[in-house]
């Protein structure tokens, strides 16, 4: 009699072996499906610019640059291998080209009236983008004049000037700046160049207030500013 009551708890204690082996494997796969930090919003360090025509946005995976907290910046977006690479509130992880060419795809139409002769006196033209920016944690996207302060008040209004073969030949890596540039793929109408480091007559800092931590990934997504056209 004993024999027949122990081959219960037998299998019973097998069957409860199993069943934790699997609870054990399920959380080691769950943990190994959870995202990288670098994975944000569709893009990541393996393919780090997307381009949606369906929803008209370009996103570009960029990483926060805290020295831009304190420190004043002409540059929102730089691309991480160019001249200006380390000089901008958010490190970009695409080529001035591949982003030229992205905004193209969604119908973007480039001023391509800025030369470096006339930068000091002449506002950017072309469609006008939107830029907007998040990351793992947060609640929605932001507005580029969330994340990034005018120290006149003054609102960042971007266009696509365009500039693709002197951003190819300068190497600079400028995708996004912060006053009217003949380099920049898209720039701030809102100054002329020169407004930041020449006369001084603007300070633009990245918001420590909303933006993550240094080193943080981030996704950048530009659209069309149809309330702009």
């Amino acid at each position: 009699m004993k024999l027949f009551r122990m081959i219960p708890l037998a299998i019973i204690s097998v069957l409860t072996l199993t069943t934790v082996g699997c609870s054990s494997q399920d959380s080691s796969k769950s943990n190994s499906e959870q995202k990288s930090p670098d994975q944000v919003l569709g893009v990541s360090l393996s393919n780090p610019i997307k381009v949606d025509k369906e929803k008209g946005t370009v996103t570009v995976l960029s990483q926060v640059n805290g020295k831009y907290f304190n420190q004043t910046t002409r540059h929102a977006s730089v691309e991480q291998s160019g001249s200006n690479g380390a000089k901008s509130v958010l490190t970009a992880f695409a080529k001035p080209e591949e982003f030229y060419n992205a905004l193209n795809e969604i119908s973007a139409k480039e001023g391509g009236n800025m030369t470096p002769a006339n930068a000091a006196n002449t506002h950017v033209e072309g469609t006008p983008i939107k830029m907007e920016v998040t990351w793992n944690g947060a609640d929605r996207l932001y507005d580029i004049n969330d994340i990034i302060k005018d120290s006149n008040g003054k609102k960042i209004a971007f266009r696509f000037g365009g500039n693709k073969d002197r951003a190819n030949e300068k190497n600079t890596g400028c995708l996004s700046c912060l006053d009217s540039c003949p380099v920049g793929i898209i720039s701030n109408e809102t100054y002329t160049y020169g407004a930041v480091e020449s006369t001084g007559e603007v300070k633009f800092t990245g918001n420590s207030d909303l933006l993550p931590e240094d080193g943080t990934y981030v996704a950048t997504v530009y659209s069309i500013d149809k309330d702009r056209i």
